[in-house]
């Protein structure tokens, strides 16, 4: 028996590891069996894909009214958008419910010695909870502690994802400012950049206007002062002549 329920046992969480569902092809029935999404999330997943088309990523499950990222994060690893579906094993609580809103297994026919009632009694003493032969817990208990491990390891991973969604933004947000601000820098130099060459521009147009009003002046000196050494030069000739025309008088 310990056997038995211990190759069941590997044979559901197996199941659990492999399981993928189809969001696109599974019935309601396979969508309720996921964590988290009970009979109307199921039957909202059905709808929205009658109404909009198939998914194109499992991160569009969430477009469906009611789920959100935390349910997202806890079926995100069992569930695809193409390929056949796998079913997945029910989770505990879902497995417990069902089992206690199934029928009865219909009783054994009543007749004559001992035999006949055998066979009804067995699987009452299977499922009767109990102790051991050491006088520890039955086997089922195992899966129920694995369970709450596994829980416990989805929710540190959820918020490590959360971490790092946040840790995301906040880099998205401070490379935006330091995109923005760069841009303002650039923006700013180019201005300044225009005003400095438009100031010497300005600049050197005086510098030249100056330097041909002074060549000007330059010239106008130097006609000046050729004018008055020609004057000069006349003069000194009429003197010259003046006295020549003494000296002859005076003879």
């Amino acid at each position: 028996m310990k056997r038995f329920l211990l190759l069941f046992v590997t044979l559901l969480f197996s199941a659990f590891a492999l399981a993928a569902v189809n969001i696109n092809t599974a019935t309601k029935e396979e969508l309720d069996a996921l964590p988290e999404i009970g009979p109307v999330k199921a039957q909202a997943i059905v709808d929205y894909r009658n109404a909009n088309g198939p998914f194109k990523t499992p991160e569009d499950i969430m477009k469906v009214n009611g789920i959100k990222e935390g349910t997202f994060a806890k079926v995100k690893g069992m569930i695809a958008v193409s390929g056949a579906s796998t079913p997945v094993a029910a989770p505990a609580g879902k497995a417990e419910t069902k089992a206690a809103t199934a029928p009865a297994a219909p009783a054994a026919p009543s007749g004559k010695g001992a035999p006949a009632s055998m066979p009804a009694a067995a699987p009452a003493a299977a499922t009767a909870p109990g102790k051991g032969p050491a006088g520890g817990a039955t086997p089922s208990a195992a899966p129920a502690k694995d369970a709450k491990t596994i829980k416990a390891e989805k929710a540190a991973a959820d918020k490590a994802d959360k971490a790092k969604v946040k840790e995301a933004k906040a880099k998205a947000k401070a490379d935006a400012a330091a995109a923005a601000k760069a841009k303002d820098d650039a923006k700013d130099a180019d201005a300044k950049a225009k005003k400095d060459a438009k100031a010497k521009a300005k600049a050197d147009a005086a510098a030249a206007a100056k330097a041909k009003k002074d060549a000007k002046s330059e010239k106008a000196a130097a006609n000046a002062d050729k004018a008055a050494a020609k004057a000069d030069k006349a003069a000194a000739k009429s003197d010259a002549a003046m006295k020549s025309a003494d000296e002859k008088a005076k003879k």
